[in-house]
């Protein structure tokens, strides 16, 4: 079994949590952000549920860090909610900032780093009323977010990341309809890919002014195969691997997006979009990579861009997602190489879905444990490989609300009560701890 001395010193362990997802958005001043309006239209999420309660984190937190610490963790990754700090999308929630900086002190006590990521999601409705990520508009809203944030928190924080996985944020939510708003319009979709990343930009530009440094972003990737050698199929999984996961690298990186994703992106993209580039592409000083699964791409017939998947045949997660560790290899790998260089990375999300259940007041996840040290045993050798990993964010802390599948999918390592809300951490939480306890 792995140990925290089988990794580089001062390698960060910690667990990663969202806002929406675990405090309860019905108190602290919170305003509505589209998420709540998602989840009251029928069909959207499972039993409708949505996050007015969630864990009660917001006023359960110094229970909850104390879990942490007593898992020997060094770091917690949380994130603010842009709708409770600016209700209205603009003016700050005197309340809602105290949370945070309450949350953060705590943190400092117990020893954990903070690693702050400033959107996981929260859209203030006013902001949506007025097209949320298709308005380039929102993108210097998000700025004066992260300025306001950054002026009272920033002298304590470990690091900044500005979104949380730009890809769920347009994509899935925009083109494919399964998150928040719940669009499926290739327009709408383009011009959040892109505006996504230019709120980006202008928010780590507006932090360097600040003088603010350690900032950075976290994408999600997802391992994309070729159903056959057809080369309809390997067609299809470069798209996917484009869409997915090289759009948003390439843009920061290179300050290109890929030729495969722009043929059926270009025509709805905003105008002189190219002008933008040079502020997404500042310089990043860390990376933040999200791995969870591989999917096998098919070529479908139909309009652009002409995907399908394929089911594989490996153990799957109660999501019914594959468990793919190799993926987590070869994307830090593959950043390294081809991407970053020897810029830091953070895994900052890899975790599992489990049907748990308390049984004698324990839940016994032995599925978790394997899932969660095959990952940790990819990323070591990825640190052997020459990727220039600093530090690994298990997700999740908890059980908490799983976006549209409500309170359904379990990816914590701490059982949560969702009537009583007790806490009780899992096997994995044990095995983790003691992994990471310490000789002195």
């Amino acid at each position: 079994m792995l140990s925290r001395f089988d990794f580089p010193e001062g390698f960060v362990f910690g667990a990663a949590t969202a806002a929406y997802q675990i405090e309860g958005s019905a108190f602290g001043g919170c305003g509505p952000c589209h998420w709540d309006s998602f989840a009251a239209t029928p069909g959207n999420v499972v039993r409708a549920e949505d996050g007015a309660r969630a864990c009660d984190h917001y006023h359960r937190w110094p229970e909850d860090l104390d879990l942490l610490k007593r898992a020997n963790m060094d770091g917690y990754r949380f994130s603010t909610s842009w709708a409770r700090v600016m209700p209205d999308g603009r003016t700050v929630n005197p309340e809602g900032m105290a949370f945070y900086d309450r949350l953060v002190d705590g943190m400092l006590e117990r020893g954990l780093k903070p690693f702050q990521t400033l959107y996981h999601w929260e859209m203030p409705s006013a902001l949506a009323d007025q097209g949320g990520w298709t308005n380039r508009d929102t993108c210097l809203r998000f700025a004066d977010f992260a300025q306001a944030v950054t002026e009272r928190l920033g002298d304590r924080v470990a690091a900044i990341a500005t979104i949380n996985e730009p890809w769920c944020v347009a994509w899935l939510s925009h083109f494919m309809g399964v998150h928040a708003p719940g669009l499926r319009d290739i327009r709408a979709a383009a011009r959040a890919m892109h505006h996504i990343l230019l709120a980006h930009g202008l928010a780590v530009e507006r932090m360097r002014g600040m003088g603010q440094g350690n900032l950075g972003i976290v994408l999600n990737f997802d391992h994309a195969n070729a159903a056959s050698d057809d080369p309809r199929d390997v067609a299809a999984a470069d798209r996917w691997d484009g869409i997915f996961n090289r759009w948003f690298i390439e843009a920061i990186t290179k300050r290109s997006y890929p030729a495969a994703v722009l043929e059926g992106l270009a025509p709805h993209m905003p105008a002189k979009w190219q002008d933008d580039m040079a502020v997404i592409g500042q310089k990043l000083d860390w990376l933040g990579v999200n791995y969870y699964t591989r999917h096998i791409q098919k070529h479908v017939e139909g309009p652009w861009p002409n995907i399908g998947d394929v089911a594989g045949d490996l153990p799957k997660t109660q999501m019914g997602w594959e468990i793919y560790p190799d993926g987590l290899h070869h994307f830090l790998t593959r950043l390294a190489r081809d991407y970053v260089g020897d810029l830091p990375i953070y895994v900052t999300e890899n975790g599992m879905a489990n049907a748990d259940e308390l049984a004698g007041g324990a839940v016994t996840d032995t599925v978790r444990e394997d899932y969660l040290f095959a990952h940790l045993a990819a990323t070591k050798r990825a640190i052997s490989d020459g990727a220039n990993v600093k530090g690994f964010f298990y997700w999740s802390l908890l059980d908490n609300y799983e976006w549209a599948e409500g309170y359904e999918k379990r990816f914590g390592l701490v059982h949560v009560d969702f009537d009583s809300l007790a806490r009780v951490p899992k096997s994995s939480y044990h095995a983790l701890a003691r992994a990471l306890a310490r000789n002195d």
